[in-house]
């Protein structure tokens, strides 16, 4: 946060793509940024429990001052002008955010105090503060574009999750209970794992085209070298391995007294599993199938570049162009949906493992 509040805040540019000027904070804001900055450490010295105070007006001042110096900096200007958020601006709010997580962890019984600074920051969002900011710019542009990008997006990570729960569900559950099934099965889906993301999109180009070429059916479905077809394959492939191998060590790990036990009271096998083995497992079940999701949102970020779509769309056309607003326009909102997925499905986990723990 220190270095932030002294490096450079906003890079104005007098179009998407020219080189630009840096411009710093004022001297009056460097002072205030630099007191936010040694506040949270100065708190933890005297009362830890105070500390997220000092971090969430920090992080509000950060998100405050990125639409206040854009708005600055483009007075005057044409408007095609480009105002982007320099390193100071990231250096500072990954430090502001940093300190805010850190409070919420040292009071575990309160850890909803990390998330104070969220409503503030989507009014100042909402409102208009942020509107100067390329990056919102370039949005506005874009338009319903960005928005039938984001949905193509959601459709892919969406398909792939439950193409791959549709195959790794019957697959783990075939063998839990059998060590060379399992050792097969998920030798194959590490084997995939470690294969790159770009390389097995390209090894699926060719047997995929030729299938459609031999099946005319298939490729009036729209089945062919590139586009959804191929990214969805990989994908699938790709989410298997968490998947599987969370079935398999979460059926294996329910004990074998509670299967005896329903047994004893007359359960059949099919009760046993059904009423027994699959509740106890599903939170760890559960776990794999959140593991997948977050890797699915970053994979169907690079199957833009065989023609599937998606938000990588930006990130590669920013990328060809060099223009980091572009590419800050599919990297930012991938990066949230992502947490946003890993959040809602660990609080779906917490939830099913504190119900399932009440239950015994």
């Amino acid at each position: 946060m220190l270095a932030g509040a002294w490096l450079p805040w906003v890079l104005l540019r007098p179009n998407r793509l020219a080189p630009g000027e840096y411009l710093r904070l004022p001297p009056a804001w460097v002072a205030l940024a630099l007191v936010l900055a040694l506040l949270p450490a100065l708190t933890g010295q005297v009362r830890r429990g105070l500390v997220w105070l000092p971090a969430t007006l920090a992080l509000l001042l950060g998100v405050w001052l990125l639409g206040d110096r854009t708005v600055a900096a483009l007075a005057g200007q044409a408007d095609f002008a480009r105002a982007s958020a320099a390193s100071g601006v990231w250096l500072y709010l990954l430090g502001a955010g940093v300190a805010t997580y850190a409070a919420g962890l040292a009071l575990p019984e309160r850890r909803w105090v990390a998330w104070l600074w969220l409503p503030p920051a989507l009014a100042l969002l909402l409102g208009g503060h942020l509107a100067d900011w390329s990056v919102l710019v370039e949005g506005r542009s874009e338009g319903p574009r960005w928005v039938q990008e984001l949905g193509q997006h959601l459709r892919l990570v969406g398909s792939a999750l439950g193409l791959s729960v549709l195959i790794g569900l019957p697959l783990a559950v075939w063998a839990a209970g059998r060590a060379r099934v399992a050792d097969a099965v998920l030798g194959v889906a590490n084997a995939v794992q470690t294969l790159p993301s770009l390389a097995l999109l390209g090894l699926l180009i060719a047997p995929l085209s030729a299938l459609a070429n031999a099946v005319p059916a298939l490729r009036e479905a729209g089945i062919s070298g590139i586009g959804v077809a191929p990214a969805l394959t990989a994908m699938t492939l790709y989410a298997l391995l968490p998947v599987l191998r969370n079935g398999v060590v979460a059926l294996r790990g329910v004990p074998a007294g509670v299967i005896d036990a329903a047994r004893g009271m007359g359960m059949t096998a099919s009760q046993r599993f059904w009423r027994v083995q699959v509740p106890l497992a599903l939170p760890v079940w559960l776990g794999g199938v959140r593991q997948a999701a977050v890797l699915l949102v970053g994979v169907a970020a690079v199957a833009a570049l065989i023609g599937a779509g998606g938000l990588g769309t930006y990130i590669f056309k920013g990328l060809q162009s060099a223009a980091s607003d572009l590419i800050l326009l599919g990297a930012v909102p991938a990066a949230l949906l992502a947490i946003l997925v890993d959040g809602a499905l660990r609080a779906l986990e917490g939830w099913l493992g504190r119900r399932l723990g009440r239950a015994a």
